[in-house]
């Protein structure tokens, strides 16, 4: 495992390629959140909820919500594959907002939702490891 040197110390090599793997990861579920929205857009019936659920929302507008959503996790995911400390803030950010609104449509797509929410957890798993980012 090759180490990196940085002022607070050894970074592991593991470390560093999980922080470009969440960058990736956010690319990636960034355009499927956004095509997830397109599709709620496109065709309202392609969602179905059960009736009683405590945050019924139209699914267009949880369609325009992934899709603005899906747009915003995918450039973050770009910026942070430039290593700067300000986009892993960002990320970890966008991350959790990302996680939040799957939360939400766990009744509209429950299994592709928990997904989701478990690789946004991991970025910001990923990206608070000590040292990921460089700090110039």
């Amino acid at each position: 495992m090759t180490e990196y040197e940085t002022p607070r110390g050894p970074v592991s090599g593991w470390a560093i390629g999980g922080a470009f793997f969440a960058a990736a990861l956010l690319v990636i579920t960034g355009i499927f959140q956004a095509l997830q929205g397109l599709a709620a857009i496109i065709d309202d019936d392609f969602f179905v909820v059960s009736d009683g659920y405590a945050y019924d929302i139209d699914v267009s507008a949880w369609g325009w919500i992934h899709l603005v959503i899906g747009i915003v996790v995918a450039l973050t995911g770009a910026y942070l594959l430039t290593g700067s400390p300000i986009a892993g803030g960002i990320a970890i950010v966008i991350a959790a907002i990302a996680a939040i609104s799957n939360f939400f449509f766990v009744p509209y797509y429950p299994l592709w939702s928990l997904v989701n929410i478990g690789l946004a957890v991991w970025v910001i798993w990923s990206l608070t490891r000590p040292g990921v980012l460089r700090r110039e």
